[in-house]
């Protein structure tokens, strides 16, 4: 079975960059749409980014587009989100996800598999 292990969240002040490892285990990420999900504190879940089985079609929230980078790395069975110019209302719970994927494009709909999630809080 599917296991997925988010790290690499942690405390950064406004401006500043983290990234996040999604690390699968049980089953390849290679034929798996891939997204990163985050639930901020009394607010409902949102899709962030998602990246298609092979790497060559990614997806952005509008709020994080040319600030976050998703990439994956199939060898490593670890699929990574690049934050960049955090910003305060970046804070939340991320989590990745598996995500249905349709003609080669990814859908921002988490499916099957889900990791326990990993805090990123941006303050000064």
């Amino acid at each position: 079975q599917l296991q997925l292990v988010e790290s690499g969240g942690g405390l950064v002040q406004p401006g500043g960059s983290l990234r996040l490892s999604c690390a699968a285990s049980g089953l390849t990420l290679a034929y798996v749409g891939i997204g990163w999900f985050r639930q901020a504190p009394g607010k409902e879940r949102e899709g962030v980014s998602c990246i298609s089985p092979n790497g060559a079609r990614t997806k952005y929230a509008d709020s994080v587009k040319d600030r976050f980078t998703i990439s994956r790395d199939n060898a490593k069975n670890t699929v990574y989100l690049q934050m960049n110019s955090l910003k305060p209302e970046d804070t939340a719970v991320y989590y990745c996800a598996t995500v249905p994927t349709v003609q080669g494009l990814c859908i921002m709909r988490g499916s099957a598999y889900w990791g326990q999630g990993t805090q990123v809080t941006v303050s000064s």
